[in-house]
């Protein structure tokens, strides 16, 4: 484009997203055609002196979803924007009302439906309106009994997703971690609790989030953990965790001690899920969601548009 073009696509465009007139009074403006005023308009953004921003809540980043798809080799992506997000609070919203909206329009409607626990979780279940599905039982995935005060336990959080989709919630009543691994193993050799988890096992679609490694952990809260627990999982190479399970950067659990005490899904059984939906959002957790994409834990990612780019640029 040379200096002139330049100039009238600027004017143009200041003219057409601006001033609001239209492409043929841009041109008796600017003395030249429509055509080239629709020509100069198209330049002024493949030059990127146009953005066009959509600052709804509900906006998504399609250019991202797209490149996700493709890079990253996911099945499908939801990358919602940040534009006016004041909080970290806020953006969890904005993700969990994304994963809502996913889970609502996926077709066909699980009929089963496996979910974790946790603050996103907890705010999806919030999320979604009643009637999402017509009938859809849910069941927990991992343990979630837990010491915690804080609203939206496991239990709740599965009660009311399957509630509001017509069908019923599967619990697993036991602690996500235990202490000792005969307790564990003892715990799902019962019939009840054996029940759920092949229940789990046979889901059409599973829906969870992931945690940082940090002293926020809802571990930590939970009373499953301390932050001395944390401190040593992340010498160990440790950035996150999926249902409860701690991994390195490379999906690989990084305490098998640990693991062998942790009750549900295992990862492996995760990632041969054909529909696995990973909701996860916000800086302090681009090192998991890093992780789980780049070792198959999800086949969808709902995220938003800072993380997206992190794991574009990795």
């Amino acid at each position: 484009m040379d200096a002139v073009d330049e100039l009238l696509s600027i004017r143009a465009a200041e003219l057409y997203y601006e001033e609001n007139l239209t492409q043929e009074e841009i041109g008796r403006s600017l003395q030249i055609t429509r055509w080239k005023v629709g020509r100069l308009l198209t330049q002024a953004k493949e030059e990127g002196f146009v953005r066009i921003e959509i600052v709804h809540s509900r906006a998504r980043r399609p250019q991202l979803e797209r490149r996700l798809r493709e890079e990253r080799g996911l099945t499908d992506a939801v990358v919602v924007s940040r534009a006016g997000v004041r909080s970290d609070d806020e953006l969890l919203r904005r993700v969990a009302q994304a994963a809502a909206d996913y889970l609502t329009t996926l077709r066909p409607s699980p009929r089963v439906l496996g979910v974790s626990w946790g603050r996103t979780l907890a705010e999806v279940a919030h999320h979604l309106r009643e009637g999402w599905s017509s009938g859809t039982d849910v069941v927990q995935i991992n343990g979630g009994v837990s010491m915690s005060p804080r609203p939206g336990t496991a239990a709740a959080t599965a009660v009311s997703i399957a509630q509001k989709g017509g069908g019923s919630a599967a619990l697993l009543s036991s602690p996500a971690i235990l202490e000792h691994r005969a307790t564990k193993e003892a715990i799902e050799a019962d019939r009840v609790v054996a029940r759920v988890l092949d229940l789990a096992r046979s889901a059409d679609a599973y829906l969870f989030s992931a945690g940082a490694a940090d002293h926020g952990s809802v571990h930590v809260d939970s009373g499953y953990l301390t932050p001395a627990d944390i401190d040593r999982l992340v010498r160990a190479g440790a950035v996150g965790d999926v249902v409860g399970r701690y991994i390195d950067s490379r999906g690989r659990v990084v305490d098998e001690v640990l693991d062998a005490r942790t009750v549900g899904l295992s990862l492996d059984e995760l990632r041969r899920a054909d529909v696995a939906i990973a909701a996860i959002a916000g800086e302090p957790k681009r090192p998991i969601a890093a992780a789980v994409v780049a070792s198959g834990l999800c086949s969808v990612l709902v995220t938003d548009e800072s993380t997206a780019r992190h794991l574009l640029d990795d």
